[in-house]
Order: C-alpha cells, then sequence, then structure tokens
C-alpha cells in the first residue's frame, strides 16, 4: 500500500515509463519480421519476443557492475554512439508530459536510468521534458546502477530529500528492486514489458496501468 504521505520526491525510469522505447522497438521488428515471413500477426509476435529479451537483458545489466567493468563499457557505447547516426525517433507514453508538469508543481523530479547519461539527456531533450528533471543519474553516474540502491541515493541527495522520502516510478523489476533496496516506495507501469505478477512479486507498492495515472493518485 502506498503511503502518499511519505513522498517528497520522485524518480522515474526512462524506457517503458516515460518514452515509449518498447512499443518502437516492436512495431519495428514487426515490419521486418512481415518481410521475413507473411504471419497471421507479426505485431504480437514481436511484442512476445522483445518481453522476452526484456528479463535476461535487465539481469545482464547488473553484470559489468560485479566485475567493476561499467566505465569501460559505457564508455565503448558512448563512443559508438557518436559514430552511429542518432535516434530519430522518440515518443513519450501518452498523458506523460501532462503529468510531468502536474507533478512538477508539487514534486522534485529526477530520472534514474541504466542508460549512459549521455543518450539519456539526448532522449529527454528530444522530447522537450529535460528541463523538467532537477538531475538525471545514466549508468556511470554512480559507482553502481540499477538494480543497486546507488542512483537513487544519488538523486535524494541533488533533491535534498532522504532516500525514504522517495518515489521510484518503472515498469520492470530492476527499477522496484533498485527502489526498495534504497528504502524508497515503489511503482510499477504496466505501460512498458514488466508484466503485473512479477512487479507485485518484486515488491512494488502500487500498479499502474500507465505512468500518466500517477497524478490521479498523488494529486487527489
Amino acid at each position: 500500500m502506498l503511503q502518499k504521505d511519505r513522498i517528497r520526491a520522485l524518480c522515474f525510469d526512462v524506457d517503458g515509463t516515460l518514452n515509449d522505447t518498447d512499443d518502437l522497438a516492436v512495431e519495428r521488428l514487426a515490419r521486418w519480421l512481415t518481410f521475413l515471413h507473411p504471419l497471421t500477426d507479426p505485431h504480437r509476435l514481436a511484442r512476445r519476443l522483445v518481453m522476452a529479451a526484456e528479463t535476461p537483458g535487465n539481469w545482464l545489466i547488473g553484470i559489468p557492475d560485479r566485475f567493476g567493468l561499467d566505465d569501460e563499457l559505457y564508455g565503448l557505447i558512448e563512443r559508438l554512439q557518436r559514430r552511429s547516426r542518432p535516434m530519430r525517433h522518440f515518443r513519450l507514453i501518452a498523458g506523460v508530459e501532462t503529468m510531468l508538469a502536474a507533478l512538477g508543481e508539487r514534486y522534485p523530479l529526477s530520472v534514474v536510468s541504466a542508460r549512459d547519461e549521455t543518450s539519456t539527456r539526448a532522449l529527454l531533450e528530444a522530447t522537450g521534458i529535460l528541463d523538467r528533471f532537477v538531475c538525471v543519474a545514466g549508468a556511470t553516474t554512480v559507482e553502481h546502477t540499477k538494480p543497486y540502491p546507488d542512483p537513487i541515493l544519488w538523486a535524494a541527495a541533488r533533491m535534498g530529500v532522504r532516500p525514504e522520502e522517495c518515489l521510484m516510478i518503472g515498469d520492470t523489476t530492476v527499477d522496484i528492486h533498485a527502489g526498495r533496496a534504497a528504502g524508497a516506495q515503489t511503482v510499477g507501469v504496466l505501460c512498458g514489458f514488466g508484466e503485473e505478477g512479477e512487479l507485485r512479486r518484486s515488491g512494488a507498492d502500487l500498479i499502474l496501468p500507465s505512468t500518466a495515472d500517477l497524478a490521479s493518485i498523488l494529486l487527489s
């Protein structure tokens, strides 16, 4: 059960929470599957394939941290990104911009992402919401990224609150584990690829259909 009176600041994941990155991936894969074979429902198969990749992908996020290779790995990713064509298509989840504007009037907001900080800031700037956030924690901002609590502890300090006064909002179990490890409350959202059952088992204090629904909960 969410304790609203404890909440003094909000921490948001990006992919599948603020940005429709996962749905864009499904659309691209569905187009490829359609070209490969005249399937009856390529979009449904594409979603299942991306969802299947999400769980091991989240588990792999923590491996570089365990071996002390995160700085080197994300440094390589940033160099490759600078050499490649930038992503051109970003799409906020419906209602997120309005939600951020409303909640930003009451709470300091931050981003806690497992992306590198450069691409996270680029995505937020491209969607016009970067200025909404007090701070942005990327994969190498602190020693360990999610599911460790480090980025939430870092964000809490910059927002001037205690970690237990934060609310971590995300679409995967990685977000929930990080929030709980930091002593924060957590909200799981179903607009990404986390499933309700796994988010509940991870200990989410509240499950919402979409991140956009958060404003009606916290401002009621």
